[in-house]
């Protein structure tokens, strides 16, 4: 089973990370990391250089696609080529996802024109200019297309892809193994939650 995981400069690196910590144990599941040119790839805050030894080229087909968000969406979103990659993998997979951002670049592909799907909250405007209908849940399934919320939620998104993949009982011991039982000191974690001074402050952050 062939996970991919594109990366540009100014991924988010949990939108990245948190699902290929979960997914990598799925048995049989292979996860890798592609990229415009192999070298290295800096996250969008400054301190993880990543080395990505594939172009995103060299794939012609995996199991599932996984685009994460990040700073790194504005790259995915302008170059042509690697749109029309996404939308050649997409033809073959099992599932195609994204994290935060990341929808963006589904929806600029073309992947959810009329669907509802989910994005980073300070990303509604845009993910709907693509023709999709924005909801504040977490984890969105459309048939093959699962999108999830900002940044964390790709987490949770990669444990419901976990059971869809192998098995339930599977997804909950890599859940367990992992120790994935948030239990947040603030409950200010969606906009719906979240007092105006804290909104205000979230928008400062980038």
């Amino acid at each position: 089973m062939d996970i991919v995981i594109p990366l540009f400069d100014g991924f988010e690196p949990l939108d990245a990370i948190g699902p290929y910590e979960i997914l990598a144990y799925v048995p049989g599941a292979t996860v890798r990391f592609v990229t415009a040119e192999p070298g290295l790839v800096r996250d969008v805050l400054g301190s993880l250089p990543v080395h990505v030894p594939t172009g995103y080229a060299e794939v012609e087909r995996c199991d599932v696609l996984l685009v994460p968000g990040g700073g790194s969406f504005q790259a995915m979103v302008a170059d042509a080529a690697f749109l029309d990659w996404v939308r050649r993998i997409h033809a073959g997979t099992r599932f195609t996802t994204s994290v935060c951002t990341g929808a963006l670049v589904l929806g600029a592909a073309g992947l959810l024109d009329g669907l509802t799907a989910t994005t980073h909250w300070a990303a509604t405007a845009a993910l709907e200019s693509y023709g999709a209908t924005y909801t504040s849940e977490r984890v969105v399934r459309q048939g093959r297309v699962i999108t999830s919320a900002g940044v964390s939620s790709g987490i949770d998104m990669a444990v419901r892809l976990a059971a869809l993949l192998s098995d339930e009982v599977t997804a909950q011991a890599i859940q367990l193994y992992t120790e994935y039982d948030p239990q947040p000191p603030f409950d200010t974690g969606s906009v719906a939650k979240a007092p105006a001074e804290v909104l205000e402050r979230a928008h400062t952050l980038r």
